[in-house]
């Protein structure tokens, strides 16, 4: 989990103040990917179709709208933890706004395994930041809307503050939360509003359980090597780059090459073969949750689609 920070510290002490963290090590699978398959006989016509629908791509490619290259607006800083302002595709410009980090970045500690928190006093503040990463403003939680750390390891808070509000007072956007499961290949960014760094490479693929300590996660998204991230970027956004939405939550990665333990995620395939990847690190997904909002931003776990774990 990336929530600890005494690691991460004691890294940079060692590195050298100021130093940025080493690149992650590659990694060491006790068990491989593994793809085969023949390759197709092509014919005239399949290259015809080929060329004019690649064509046709790349003038689609030109014409549609560039989402903005991937910032730090909406980020958001916490005691232990990174964050950010988010809304759901169908949020109102004048619902309370909402705030996604880690489970296990919760001010009381870990939920237990099976364990799912709904609606709970907060007075949680966090540290908004602009697009050059500037701490513009503090704001404060009146609830825990949600937390958990089975299945997946998630939290949301209700903010006493609208999108409106802030984008009024700050000139900032929420990010939204995508509603389609993300491709491997999508090139993503980490943003990190605890560091104020950015971490930027491309989902890898997805592991079908994963365990750590106690805990077992469904349908993580495994980063490729380039994001390597550290202590305190546990909770940051995962950006789709291509459309500036958010994809999943930044939470753990295998630090040591051990098999399972806390801060040494394994991978576990439908036949239970483990695979222990040093030195990659993993998000969960989010695209679960705009089913489960309705108006007014309010959490409604019944709704038809929503699939996150209930209490």
């Amino acid at each position: 989990m990336r929530k600890p920070l005494v690691v991460a510290l004691c890294a940079l002490a060692l590195a050298g103040a100021g130093a940025t963290p080493a690149a992650a090590a590659a990694p060491s699978p006790t068990g491989a990917d593994t793809a085969t398959g023949a390759v197709p006989a092509t014919s005239l016509t399949d290259v015809v179709d080929d060329t004019v629908g690649s064509a046709a791509d790349a003038l689609s490619g030109l014409l549609a709208p560039k989402a903005a290259a991937v910032d730090f607006a909406g980020t958001v800083s916490l005691s232990n933890c990174s964050g950010s302002v988010v809304r759901m595709p169908g949020s109102e410009a004048d619902d309370p706004a909402l705030v996604l980090t880690n489970g296990h970045c919760l001010e009381s500690g870990f939920p237990a395994p099976g364990q799912v928190l709904v609606d709970r006093a907060s007075s949680r503040s966090f540290g908004l930041l602009n697009s050059a990463g500037t701490r513009v403003a503090t704001l404060r939680a009146n609830r825990l809307v949600y937390a958990t750390m089975t299945d997946t390891d998630a939290a949301i808070y209700r903010l006493g503050t609208t999108y409106a509000q802030i984008k009024s007072s700050y000139g900032i956007d929420a990010l939204t939360l995508s509603a389609t499961r993300p491709a491997a290949g999508t090139a993503i960014s980490v943003v990190s509003g605890y560091w104020k760094r950015i971490y930027s490479c491309s989902v890898d693929g997805f592991t079908y359980r994963m365990k750590e300590g106690d805990w077992t996660w469904k349908d993580s998204v495994r980063y490729t090597a380039a994001c390597d991230t550290i202590g305190g970027t546990s909770g940051s956004p995962v950006v789709d780059d291509a459309t500036g939405r958010v994809v999943a939550v930044n939470n753990t990665g295998n630090e040591d090459g051990e098999r399972c333990t806390v801060n040494n995620p394994c991978e576990v395939d439908e036949r239970g073969t483990v695979t222990v990847r040093r030195g990659i690190n993993y998000a969960q997904q989010t695209y679960l949750f705009p089913a489960c909002f309705g108006a007014d931003n309010r959490l409604v776990l019944s709704a038809s689609g929503c699939a996150v774990p209930k209490p």
